[in-house]
């Protein structure tokens, strides 16, 4: 997972300065760490990497997804698109899980997750494979989290 390792170094790495709870820790971007994973995990909810591009199609947004996947710039989208596609219970359950509300969450979604797709994914495609079940992907967010809290 070295390639998941790296991608998360440089996306979490910057939020990770800028959104370090006031308590100490980074408890709030582990909570998020398990959240991307269970949004790109092939076992969860949205049914993997494949299933979130689906969401995004059926939302008449497969450009945009598409614009992170492929190989060229990066569309742009909104915390409102974003809770389009993914829904509004899914939004809910994973800002429930994080101590925050929803208009907290999307902004931070809405400028994590295009980054993190186009980094996974450098061949423009959708791997194969996908990206690996929740507990590898979470294993490998939490050990990447948990050194730099150190």
């Amino acid at each position: 997972m070295g390639l998941l390792d790296s991608v998360l170094g440089q996306v979490l790495g910057g939020a990770a300065q800028q959104q370090q709870p006031q308590s100490g820790g980074l408890g709030d971007l582990g909570g998020l760490a398990g959240a991307l994973g269970g949004l790109l995990a092939n076992n969860g909810g949205q049914g993997g990497l494949g299933g979130l591009v689906s969401k995004f199609e059926q939302a008449g947004m497969g450009d945009v997804i598409g614009s992170w996947i492929g190989k060229g710039e990066n569309q742009p989208v909104s915390g409102d698109q974003l809770q389009s596609a993914l829904g509004g219970d899914t939004i809910a359950a994973i800002a429930s899980k994080l101590g925050i509300n929803a208009q907290t969450l999307l902004p931070m979604l809405a400028t994590m997750l295009p980054a993190l797709i186009d980094q996974l994914t450098p061949h423009g495609k959708v791997p194969d494979q996908g990206l690996g079940n929740h507990d590898d992907l979470l294993g490998s967010l939490s050990g990447l989290l948990q050194g730099r809290q150190s």
